[in-house]
C-alpha cells in the first residue's frame, strides 16, 4: 500500500509538471497553428498588430496597396524568425479582397483571424464642403470594404470551426476631431457595423470585436495633423491617448 502511495503521489507530481510546461507553451503561443490576415499592415497600428499576432504564434499574411511595402514588412518580420508571408491588397477592389483570402488559403490552408485596419482620411474641413465623390470614396474603403472583407473570410472560418474579427475604428467615433466629419462618420458607422456582424456571426461560432485607438504615433496619424489647421488638435480633449505609441497599442 505504501509503495503504491507513492507510486500515485509520483505520478500526480509528474503529471502536475506536464500541465504547467504545457500551460506555458500555450501561454508563449497562444495564436500557434492559427492563420490571421490584416489589411493596411505594412506600417503604423496594423505592422504593430501583425508583429505581435505571428509573436503569439500565428501564420500572419499582410497586406498593403504597394508591393514594395508588402515586402519591407515581410523581410522585416522574417527577420525577427517570424511566420509571415504578404501580399497586395486594395480593400476596395473584389478581386483584390479574393486574392487576400486565397493567399492565406492556398499557404496555411484556411483563415482564423481577420483585422480590418484599412482606412482612409481624403478631406480635411467642414461637413458642408464635402463633396459626393469624397463621401463615395471614404464610404467605400472605411465602411463598405470593411464589410465585405469580413463577408469574404466568413466561409473560410466556418470550415475550421469559428475564428475572430477585429474591426479598427477610432476614439473619433466617440468624440469626434473637428475637422474630420466624414473620418468619424465612418468609424461611427463601424461600431455599428461591428454590433450587427457580432449578433449575426455568433451562431456561427465567430467573434466580432472592435478597437478604438485615439492618436497613436504613426505616420497616418502625423498625415492627419499636418492636413488640418493646427488649431483644431487640442491635447486636453483626447488625453487618454495622447503619447502612445503604436507597440503600447498593440498589446
Amino acid at each position: 500500500m505504501q509503495k503504491a502511495g507513492l507510486l500515485l503521489g509520483l505520478c500526480a507530481r509528474t503529471w502536475k509538471s506536464v500541465r504547467m510546461a504545457s500551460s506555458a507553451v500555450a501561454r508563449r503561443n497562444p495564436l500557434e497553428n492559427k492563420v490571421a490576415l490584416v489589411t493596411a499592415s505594412t506600417d503604423g497600428i496594423g505592422f504593430a498588430i501583425a508583429r505581435r499576432l505571428a509573436q503569439d504564434g500565428a501564420h500572419v499574411v499582410v497586406s498593403s496597396r504597394k508591393q514594395q511595402n508588402v515586402d519591407r514588412a515581410v523581410a522585416t518580420l522574417h527577420g525577427e524568425g517570424l511566420s509571415v508571408t504578404g501580399t497586395v491588397c486594395h480593400v476596395g477592389k473584389g478581386e483584390d479582397r479574393e486574392r487576400l483570402v486565397a493567399t492565406a488559403v492556398n499557404l496555411h490552408g484556411g483563415v482564423d483571424i481577420l483585422v480590418s485596419n484599412a482606412a482612409v482620411i481624403p478631406f480635411f474641413g467642414n461637413l458642408m464642403d464635402v463633396t459626393e465623390g469624397v463621401w463615395d470614396k471614404i464610404l467605400d474603403i472605411n465602411v463598405k470594404a470593411t464589410a465585405l472583407m469580413t463577408k469574404a473570410v466568413v466561409p473560410e472560418m466556418e470550415k475550421r470551426g469559428g475564428g475572430s474579427v477585429v474591426i479598427v475604428a477610432s476614439v473619433g467615433a466617440y468624440r469626434p476631431f473637428p475637422g474630420l466629419g466624414p473620418y468619424n462618420v465612418c468609424k461611427t458607422a463601424l461600431l455599428g457595423l461591428t454590433k450587427n456582424l457580432a449578433l449575426e456571426l455568433a451562431q456561427r461560432n465567430i467573434r466580432v470585436n472592435c478597437l478604438a485607438p485615439g492618436l497613436i504615433k504613426t505616420n497616418f496619424s502625423r498625415m492627419v495633423r499636418k492636413g488640418s489647421p493646427a488649431s483644431h488638435w487640442d491635447p486636453k480633449r483626447h488625453l487618454l491617448s495622447c503619447g502612445m505609441t503604436k507597440q503600447d497599442w498593440r498589446a
